[in-house]
């Protein structure tokens, strides 16, 4: 297979993606990489001419990646994940609204533009969780305890592009955020720390899955169309509430992450993006020969 990797100037060196594309290459297949915001890019060469199985995304919200996987798609090529589904979990407004409209368990979410704007919420739904609406990895999320508080100079909005803001609830909980990963159509849960509770001892496992999360985690998927994404869980007194969606997250302390990834970004490019039947427990040297082998590897990690 010959498989186009998206990936921006912060996961350059990230293990996700660049373990995965090296394990991809391992196994024969040829995997090019593009750095969208980093270099120049002949259009008419990188998508137009159709020569790639699959576009894979490793992008920071809001960054240039997601519109080439976009483009790719509108040129009528796979992407993993589905170009949509991505914009429908980036954009948190239109995910928390989604996943309302669809019965997941979330907090009511308010947005605005400046963060002056959250005193009109009700005292009583204080303290607030703030975020941006295109944020990602706990970036500028912070805990707003009050309204007159909304003007401390640690909760203060210091995004200089004026993007939407967004404020939920506070959920709270034991200080600690259970991550649930969807690889090839297994979940697996992992717990680490808040980062709204930087106090707390530094914690990050993998836990048993209760078969509540394990619905939800399960829905998210269908609901948003996703195949490979994260989910946080914050276990609260009503029971679980998810915080956040993330399309290809780190995976981390997923057993065998790597090639577990590797293979699902495999049977869904043979998929041709459709949602593949689920798969036996194994990796290609075992079960490889189903899916077909490129030609020799290239490319830049």
């Amino acid at each position: 297979m010959r498989l186009c990797f998206l990936v921006e100037e912060q996961y350059r060196h990230d293990g996700m993606p660049v373990d995965v594309i090296r394990q991809l290459r391992s196994w024969g297949h040829r995997v090019d990489v593009l750095r969208p915001g980093g270099s120049l890019l002949r259009l008419s060469d990188a998508v137009a001419a159709g020569r790639h199985d699959a576009w894979v995304l490793k992008t920071v919200s809001g960054g240039p990646g997601l519109t080439l996987l976009e483009a790719a798609a509108g040129a009528g090529l796979t992407t993993v994940n589905d170009a949509r589904a991505i914009r429908g979990v980036r954009d948190k407004v239109l995910a928390a609204v989604t996943a309302e409209r669809h019965g997941l368990p979330v907090p009511v979410t308010y947005a605005a533009l400046r963060i002056e704007e959250f005193a009109e919420v009700p005292e009583a739904a204080y303290p607030l969780v703030v975020k941006p609406a295109d944020g990602s990895s706990g970036r500028a999320v912070r805990l707003v305890p009050s309204p007159d508080r909304l003007a401390d100079p640690a909760s203060r909005d210091e995004r200089p592009d004026g993007g939407m803001l967004i404020a939920q609830p506070y959920v709270p909980n034991s200080g600690t955020d259970l991550k649930v990963y969807c690889v090839d159509g297994r979940l697996y849960a992992t717990e680490r720390c808040s980062p709204l509770h930087p106090d707390q001892p530094a914690v990050e496992r993998q836990v048993p899955l209760g078969a509540e999360v394990a619905a939800i985690a399960a829905r998210v998927g269908e609901v948003f169309g996703l195949d490979l994404y994260g989910v946080d869980v914050v276990l609260g007194p009503d029971g679980p509430v998810v915080v956040d969606v993330n399309d290809f997250p780190s995976f981390r302390q997923v057993p065998d992450a790597v090639a577990r990834v590797a293979w699902a970004i495999l049977r869904l490019a043979d998929a041709g993006g459709e949602r593949p039947l689920p798969a036996a427990d194994a990796l290609p040297g075992h079960a490889s020969a189903a899916l077909p082998l490129g030609g020799a590897t290239g490319g830049d990690a």
